[in-house]
C-alpha cells in the first residue's frame, strides 16, 4: 500500500482510470458481439445499419488509448470483410 501522499493520489487516479477504461472496452466488446449475432441471425440489413455505430465506437475506444490503432483498423476490417461475406452468400 502506498505511504506518501502523491503515491495514495495516484493509487486512487489509477483505480478511477481502470475503471473508466473497462467501461469503455466493455461496451466495445459488447458491440462487436451483437454485431456478430446480427450476421449470425442472418439480419444483414441490421448488421449493414449497425456497422457504423460499431466503428465509431471501436474508433472512439482507439481514441482513448483502449486498443492501438492497428488494432483498431484491423476489427473494423475483419467486421467490414465479415458483413460483405454474409451479403455475398445472399
Amino acid at each position: 500500500m502506498a505511504n506518501h501522499k502523491s503515491a495514495i493520489k495516484r493509487a486512487k487516479q489509477n483505480e478511477r482510470r481502470r475503471i473508466h477504461n473497462r467501461t469503455i472496452r466493455s461496451a466495445y466488446r459488447t458491440e462487436i458481439k451483437k454485431f456478430n449475432a446480427l450476421i449470425d441471425a442472418g439480419s444483414k440489413e441490421e448488421a449493414t445499419a449497425a456497422l457504423p455505430a460499431v466503428q465509431k465506437v471501436i474508433d472512439k475506444a482507439c481514441s482513448k488509448g483502449i486498443i492501438k490503432k492497428n488494432s483498431a483498423s484491423r476489427k473494423k476490417s475483419r467486421l467490414t470483410i465479415s458483413l460483405n461475406k454474409a451479403l455475398a452468400a445472399a
